[in-house]
């Protein structure tokens, strides 16, 4: 038995090869990211991220200014496989809102937090955490917990702390229970 071995170069002006031996590159991170927005254009509903994995695994994060149903998914997803044609580009999708304790990756997420116990990492690590209380053009407010030992806590006072959006290298949103 012998062995034949191809390159690139072994292929030049041949003919075309059948669909069988036909290889198709990853799917356009770009196009899933514009049907996307297209279609969530004018709602309440928002694209995090688009995250194309090997094998053509197409993973759409989304939010909302409401929060996110499961139809809202479905839909989504329809709208997707409506204009991708699988017949040219083979993929598997998951559509998705953001899970709890996911990082908040743009200022629009922030507002829907208001209220709610937020972890801030800074650019040197810094770890701080309180409640969301305010969102502004520039950054956040942070309500932080007095120590049993701080002197504003036996006032009943708590700190409030602002952090500009340039200064948060991540967020997350802490889940009490």
């Amino acid at each position: 038995m012998q062995a034949i071995l191809l390159n690139a170069n072994s292929f030049k002006g041949a003919i075309q090869s059948p669909s069988f031996l036909e290889v198709t590159g990853m799917i356009d991170e770009k196009k899933i990211q514009s049907i996307v927005n297209q279609y969530l254009e004018n709602s309440d509903k928002f694209l995090i991220e688009v995250n194309v994995r090997p094998g053509n695994r197409v993973q759409v994060l989304i939010d909302g200014d409401k929060g996110v149903q499961i139809a809202d998914c479905a839909l989504l997803t329809r709208h997707i496989e409506a204009n991708v044609d699988r017949s040219q580009e083979d993929y598997s999708l998951e559509v998705s809102s953001v899970g709890v304790g996911s990082p908040l990756k743009l200022k629009r997420q922030y507002p829907i937090n208001i209220g709610r116990k937020i972890m801030l990492v800074d650019h040197d690590l810094n770890k701080t955490t309180g409640k969301l209380v305010e969102v502004v053009e520039e950054g956040v407010k942070i309500e932080l917990k007095p120590s049993a030992s701080d002197k504003k806590a036996k006032s009943g006072t708590p700190e409030t702390v602002f952090f500009p959006f340039s200064a948060i290298k991540e967020a997350r949103v802490q889940v009490s229970f």
